[in-house]
């Protein structure tokens, strides 16, 4: 079986201490391969230096060596190791696209270290992605064993989400989460629920108009072609566990209507995957946590259900 390949991040956050952990904790359950430079790695590290992607070592840390030309120093990035860990990125994606991995997993980045050291010219590591793989829209989702979500639109100010809320960009991202849905996680007719913008969904315009003249007229269409869209529907009764029983995936409208409620049912076990690449790519929930990188106080939780989820898809997409 290929192995799901793991990019290095950013190495002087918690990036490297995670996926040894990740390794040590699914060794027997899904083949590894990791790619960065060993230097980087926690001291002591038993890998397994290859130049084989199908060269899995069955009791250590296999690693694809790249040289970044220096240690890192935890909790200090240094922008010299940006060319670095941008190609870990790159040929991570290279190994999936030719089938020499199944999946991607991603460790954090830090943006400002990579626009330093090599002017990284994308918002993160999602746009970079889907650069790479020649996709002009893809989907953030959050997910756990409890809730999946989706945010329509993602890291912009709440003051700007009225006129960044189109009909065509909530269009695409439901059939991005529909055809996902059927795809990657094997749900044959995906139950979708769609949060209003506004408080109590609108309740019928008194409290904006956005749910008449935009989001309904959407859901509206969609039905007809045969999807199975609830809403749109008051956020604030979406999410206790008799609700959450009713559908696959809430899709909202804003970053924190979707990001709250899964942060407080799971925060330590979210993954996030991104939807509409031509690969799977699965990365954990949070960032690169300098001000603990390096003092083994770093939890896996997210990392290894985030490796987990992309070993899942990928069984789905066979």
């Amino acid at each position: 079986m290929q192995p799901i390949a793991i990019s290095c991040g950013e190495p002087a956050g918690i990036g490297p201490e995670i996926a040894v952990m990740a390794w040590q904790a699914l060794k027997n359950e899904v083949p590894l391969l990791w790619l960065g430079d060993p230097q980087h790695l926690p001291e002591g590290t038993d890998y397994h230096a290859a130049t084989d992607p199908a060269d899995i070592h069955p009791f250590k840390l296999t690693v694809l060596a790249r040289d970044f030309g220096s240690l890192a120093t935890p909790g200090r990035p240094n922008p010299a190791h940006a060319s670095g860990v941008i190609s870990a990125i790159a040929d991570s994606v290279a190994l999936v696209q030719s089938g020499a991995a199944r999946a991607l997993c991603t460790a954090p980045i830090h943006k400002a270290a990579l626009i330093d050291g090599a002017d990284f010219a994308y918002p993160g590591h999602t746009e970079y992605l889907a650069a790479l793989a020649g996709t002009d829209q893809v989907v953030m989702m959050l997910a756990c064993d409890a809730l999946r979500v989706v945010p329509t639109t993602i890291h912009i100010a709440l003051a700007e989400v009225r006129n960044a809320l189109t009909a065509s960009l909530l269009t695409d991202t439901l059939l991005i989460t529909h055809a996902a849905l059927r795809r990657d996680f094997g749900i044959t007719k995906p139950r979708i629920a769609v949060a209003g913008l506004n408080p109590h969904a609108g309740e019928d315009g008194k409290m904006g108009c956005e749910e008449i003249e935009m989001i309904t007229p959407v859901l509206n269409a969609l039905r007809a072609q045969g999807m199975d869209i609830a809403g749109p529907m008051s956020a604030d009764t979406m999410f206790y566990a008799g609700a959450r029983k009713n559908y696959d995936v809430a899709v909202c409208m804003y970053h924190d209507q979707a990001l709250i409620p899964i942060k407080t049912l799971d925060f330590s076990g979210g993954v996030n995957v991104t939807l509409g690449l031509p690969f799977i790519r699965t990365s954990p929930d949070h960032g690169t946590a300098f001000d603990i990188a390096g003092q083994g106080r770093a939890d896996a939780t997210s990392m290894i259900a985030a490796i987990r989820m992309a070993a899942q898809m990928a069984d789905a997409r066979d």
